[in-house]
């Protein structure tokens, strides 16, 4: 039977250990093959055989205290599926505890594809409007008010704090045997619930009740702060505005801009933000990509230039071609790679997940053993015993530990993709940071890509005049070269008078005729073949070639009038972003299909080892070469004559702007086409990897310090679930410090 895959969008998780529950139940239902959950996108992903009941793996979520919705159409063959985009992000951070619950359908369904269905801030409405925060703010006032008549009747004292706490506790207690029916049994809900009754059993119903108050504030605040990691990368999509200016018979008028299909013509006026992905089909103005690639300087763009969705028209009137639907333009993907990504385990993430399955049940076992071994063979005091024991319970909660990994790499995949570095996930993230060999494509990577005139030698004539005359020869013609010439017979403003009888010379040139004169362009061998080149000028021609130049000969009159030379020049940050590549420790080598000649000159401008004339196999065959002498290797390149290569590499960069990201090939992409963007995410990878030792350090550290204080009898329960909770903030705070990054 075909494997399908279901997206969901589960609202009301705000930490690591709502995923895994989630994960753990759906798993266990019939047919499910995987199942992948993101805390941070509000995400989960089932893979499954067809047989599946989907409404059943909603109801077992649902039973869990979580909304789910499925994305509108998004049963599909695995793999294949994932062109509808996502938004609604994450709704708010409900209680996950079951007194959320929306219709499990209430949004999703009516969902319309595209970017707009529902722009949702991360948390609908203030926190004190959500369920989750109602629930607090009630918890809360029930303590007050049973310290109040505990003030008033202390005889009836234990007995207002038992209230006050099961306000709070039912919630929890119903959430952790859900859990424990699904295969989660050491769920913090359930250490929470032991120990809330543990208390209320040894007479400490004042601190049960402030414990069970001060973990939903905890939970609260980790809601609070899961929502803006969310928010980060959700936050793009508003970058498209909701509405185009559509081109119809002649006229303009205003229309959603997710009705726009490909092909359709808009006009994007100054100042505005431009609706589609498309080509401009007329205007020219300075466009701000930095919504989209981070870059800070508006970019000059005319006819036959892509723009993007989001990008903002600066100073003319644009007509701009469709070339991609809401649900598939450049924002739209980079919210689905970055949402999918994290969905993709880190191998750390997945460590630590591995740790904590045994972690739990060993605090139990520690608590157990603290509670009932010094009364049994000591003749310590049960009640006092007992106490430490479930305060133990408290501290034990593996939340802070298992959120520490992904809430610090959902915020370095948003901090990347808001500045056009995109990475597939914590694996390739973490990968990065080893990297020791980079090893580059020429042409479009470290190149323009296009040829550019770098000489003009004239014999009798001005440079200028021998400009003018081969201008005129390449009117028309589309040849890489050609355009070279044309470009900069416009960037030089050297006039470009009408042809007559231009004549096409196969392999050898062009010729025509202009105001008298008879003129020819041609390369080197056909102006040797006609007899009209001196030793000099092939000497001159021989030197240009040693340099990777290609040479053009200008005739007048059968006469050489002058030698123009093209090359397609390294990209103006080559050089600085060697260098960052450099300073890091990590080398670099280009890889080329250009000749040898070529390939020696860039590499030699340079400063950096080559390799040239290369089919995609020898690509593959030396970064595997790279790879056996130890080195981990990053293959950049264009990403489809790289395909093999990138494939075979430790992790394949994709180079190039938008659409033209051959990111089905690559681990990652550098959006902007930047050659220091490849520096930029390899030193992104390193802080992430420091920021997830700091946050392991906090979560473990924190609880190391609580148990020896609580064992000691200096510290108790309200201590214990302040470690906790206050761990969990903490570390999330600490990771949603890479999204202010400057790389």
């Amino acid at each position: 039977m075909a494997e399908s895959e279901t997206r969901y969008r589960v609202g009301g998780m705000d930490c690591a250990s709502c995923a895994t529950k989630i994960d753990t139940a759906v798993r266990r239902l019939t047919g499910v093959a995987d199942v992948s959950v993101s805390v941070m996108a509000g995400t989960m992903t089932v893979r499954h055989d067809g047989s599946s009941d989907l409404k059943a793996i909603e109801k077992k979520v649902t039973g869990l205290g979580y909304s789910v919705a499925p994305f509108a159409g998004t049963a599909a063959p695995a793999r294949t599926q994932g062109s509808q985009h996502r938004h609604d992000h994450g709704h708010d951070h409900r209680d996950h505890a079951g007194h959320d619950h929306d219709h499990p359908h209430d949004h999703g369904e009516k969902e319309i594809e595209g970017l707009h269905g529902h722009d949702h801030a991360p948390m609908a409405g203030p926190w004190w409007q959500s369920r989750k925060g109602r629930l607090t703010i009630l918890s809360g006032a029930a303590l007050v008010a049973a310290y109040a008549v505990g003030h008033l009747v202390p005889a009836i004292a234990s007995y207002a704090f038992i209230v006050a706490m099961l306000i709070g506790l039912v919630p929890i207690a119903r959430r952790a045997i859900m859990a424990a029916f699904s295969g989660t049994p050491f769920s913090i809900e359930m250490l929470m619930t032991i120990a809330a009754i543990g208390a209320v059993i040894i007479n400490a119903g004042e601190e049960a009740a402030t414990v069970v108050f001060l973990f939903l504030v905890g939970e609260l605040l980790e809601g609070v702060a899961a929502g803006k990691a969310r928010e980060s990368i959700q936050s793009l999509t508003a970058l498209v505005p909701k509405n185009a200016l559509l081109e119809d018979n002649g006229q303009t008028r205003e229309v959603p801009a997710e009705s726009l299909a490909v092909g359709a013509i808009i006009m994007v006026r100054p100042g505005d933000r431009i609706s589609a992905d498309g080509i401009i089909i007329s205007g020219e103005s300075a466009i701000d990509e930095a919504p989209v690639t981070g870059e800070s300087t508006p970019v000059r763009k005319g006819v036959d230039a892509v723009v993007f969705a989001g990008t903002v028209n600066g100073d003319a009137v644009l007509r701009v071609r469709v070339t991609a639907a809401a649900a598939d333009n450049t924002i739209a993907r980079v919210v689905k790679l970055v949402e999918e990504a994290q969905e993709s385990k880190a191998p750390t993430e997945r460590f630590i997940d591995r740790f904590s399955r045994y972690y739990t049940p060993g605090v139990l076992v520690v608590a157990a053993l603290v509670a009932v071994v010094p009364p049994l063979l000591f003749a310590g005091p049960w009640g006092e015993w007992v106490y430490k024991g479930l305060a133990i319970l408290l501290i034990g909660c593996p939340c802070a530990l298992v959120i520490s990994t992904p809430a610090a790499i959902a915020a370095s995949l948003s901090a990347g993709a808001r500045r056009g570095l995109l990475m597939k996930g914590g694996a390739v993230l973490e990968t990065l940071g080893k990297v020791t060999m980079v090893a580059f494509d020429k042409t479009g990577t470290l190149t323009e890509g296009r040829p550019q005139v770098t000489d003009i030698i004239s014999f009798g004539l001005s440079g200028a005049q021998v400009l003018s005359r081969a201008a005129v020869l390449e009117q028309g013609s589309s040849h890489p070269l050609a355009l070279a010439i044309l470009n900069r017979a416009k960037s030089d403003g050297v006039p470009v008078p009408p042809a007559f009888e231009l004549e096409a010379l196969p392999g050898k040139g062009v010729s025509g005729k202009v105001g008298g004169e008879a003129l020819d362009l041609l390369s080197p061998p056909a102006a040797r073949e006609r007899g009209a080149l001196s030793a000099e000028q092939d000497a001159r021609i021989a030197a240009l070639n040693d340099e990777g130049k290609s040479v053009s000969v200008l005739l007048v009159n059968g006469v050489v009038a002058g030698l123009i030379a093209m090359r397609d020049e390294p990209r103006e940050d080559a050089e600085a972003g060697l260098a960052a590549l450099k300073s890091a420790g990590v080398k670099a080598m280009m890889l080329t299909g250009d000749n040898k000649r070529t390939a020696a000159a860039v590499a030699g401008m340079l400063g950096i080892d080559w390799r040239g004339e290369m089919m995609p196999e020898d690509k593959q065959r030396v970064v595997g070469e790279l790879k056996r002498e130890g080195f981990i290797v990053a293959k950049v390149g264009d990403g489809i004559n790289d395909a093999p290569a990138l494939a075979a590499a430790d992790i394949g960069i994709a180079m190039g702007g938008g659409t033209d990201v051959a990111l089905e090939t690559a681990d990652a992409a550098v959006l902007h086409g930047r050659v220091g963007d490849v520096a930029r995410m390899i030193e992104l990878s390193k802080r992430t990897m420091r920021n997830i030792l700091q946050n392991i350090t906090i979560a473990l550290g924190l609880k190391a310090v609580f148990l020896v204080t609580t064992i000691m009898g200096i510290t108790g329960l309200w201590p214990a679930i302040l470690a906790d909770t206050g761990a969990t903030v903490l570390v999330t705070i600490n990771a949603l410090r890479l999204l202010r990054i400057k790389i």
